[in-house]
């Protein structure tokens, strides 16, 4: 094991040997066989342990043996003690979740601390095999039927290619001592119940199922990566990125065949679960939408939108009389000059004597009007919206430049006529929008 493990830090994993690494050890015989097989390859690496006191004198029993192994092995060790209850209880998830977060985010923090790039992990075959049922116990696309990854960001998973007898056998032949968590033996937890109930079957129907498995998830992973391809190929040709805002035509979406698994593979990686809502957005009418944690599909005539989800910004800020430059939430630049140069979508010329100061820049409200310049008549927002063509999000993007109960300036777009530099103007202000 320790000559294939060899072969495996070689060709998978060279950056192990260049640089050190942080090395979880739970106590269990999995990682305590992994710090060995690091060691006695000449890899440089410390050991972290948490102790989350969950087993009482049996957790405390774990760290000893963790601190004695660093001690033999000459390592540097860290150790940290948690109040996992406490986060349970705080945080409203499960245990096993609790210790998750916990655990990860402390490896995080001395992983930065000692300038150490890599966390090595000691998960297996088995832990693979474990938890592809699980998922496919839950229901799953591809993604969750491939398993356990060998690298993800800064996380190295040196032991999947080895079962857990193989792990066994290599703990006893060294004289490897290690601690059994009694809590793994308790079936009322479904990887538990997995492991000790459905996998010796699955062995059992066939001596090689292990090493079948392992080709299967081979061959699964090679099919992603073809879809994968595909899906980033048809994101050039459909997404077209406008500011913050991704418009993928809808009737371009519908010829794709089959469409739900398009649209499941196209948006998956937006947050998005509730797929059935995702496919009725086709043919819901405009301003429907469906929201995930961090993003939303908006439904907007011929297209969806796809935007990261925003705080709402509902509040006004003022530019005081004097003040010749806002920042937040948007730059704008106000300069009185003599004469008036040309008009553009980013800058207009108004009549300064017939603004009331504050000016208010602020979102636009249902109900606002203005004077579009050159025009005599009077068109509501809403309506200069439609003609202009703006999708939804535009709509709520849009910054409106106010004096007193007056649209100077729906900003970037269109100038009020009533503040127009005619022969009677005294001053002229310059008011510029900076991208």
């Amino acid at each position: 094991m320790l000559e294939e493990f060899g072969s495996i830090i070689e060709n998978r994993f060279p950056l192990l040997r260049e640089q050190p690494f942080l090395l979880a050890c739970s106590g269990g015989v999995d990682s305590m066989v992994l710090a060995h097989l690091c060691h006695r390859s000449n890899l440089q690496f410390s050991l972290a342990h948490c102790n989350f006191g969950l087993r009482g004198a049996e957790s405390d029993a774990d760290e000893e043996l963790v601190r004695a192994l660093a001690h033999k092995l000459h390592l540097i060790v860290y150790v940290t003690r948690f109040d996992t209850i406490g986060y349970t209880n705080k945080h409203k998830v499960s245990i096993e979740m609790a210790a998750r977060e916990l655990r990860y985010t402390w490896f995080d923090k001395i992983m930065g601390e000692g300038q150490l790039g890599t966390l090595v992990t000691a998960h297996h075959a088995d832990d693979n095999l474990e938890t592809f049922l699980i998922n496919l116990s839950r229901g799953t696309g591809i993604d969750g039927l491939l398993g356990i990854p060998e690298k993800k960001d800064k996380i190295i998973r040196p032991l999947l290619q080895f079962s857990r007898e193989q792990i066994m056998e290599f703990a006893e032949e060294e004289g490897i001592v290690w601690r059994e968590d009694k809590s793994n033996l308790d079936t009322i937890h479904l990887r538990n119940k997995i492991r000790h109930q459905i996998v010796p079957i699955l062995k059992e129907l066939h001596p090689t199922f292990l090493r079948n498995f392992k080709n299967t998830q081979e061959y699964l992973s090679q099919s992603a990566g073809i879809a994968s391809d595909r899906i980033e190929y048809l994101k050039t040709k459909l997404f077209q990125k406008e500011g913050g805002v991704v418009k993928v035509r809808i009737d371009s979406l519908m010829a794709l065949n089959p469409v739900g698994a398009y649209l499941h593979s196209l948006f998956k990686n937006y947050g998005f679960t509730e797929w059935n809502d995702v496919a009725g957005l086709l043919t819901a009418n405009s301003g429907k939408e469906v929201r995930s944690n961090t993003h939303r599909l908006v439904k907007d005539r011929a297209h969806l939108l796809l935007q990261a989800i925003k705080q709402r910004t509902d509040f006004e800020f003022k530019i005081p009389e004097g003040e010749n430059l806002l920042k937040e939430p948007i730059s704008i630049s106000l300069e009185t000059v003599p004469t008036m140069g040309e008009t553009s979508k980013n800058s207009i010329f108004v009549d300064k004597d017939l603004l009331n100061f504050p000016l208010i820049v602020r979102k636009w409200r249902k109900g606002d009007w203005f004077r579009p310049f050159g025009m005599k008549g009077v068109k509501k927002v809403s309506k200069f919206f439609k003609d202009e063509k703006m999708d939804l999000i535009a709509k709520e993007e849009q910054w409106l430049l106010i004096s007193g109960e007056d649209i100077v300036w729906i900003i970037g777009r269109r100038g009020d006529d009533r503040f127009r530099i005619t022969e009677d103007t005294r001053q002229i202000l310059k008011i510029g929008l900076h991208q």
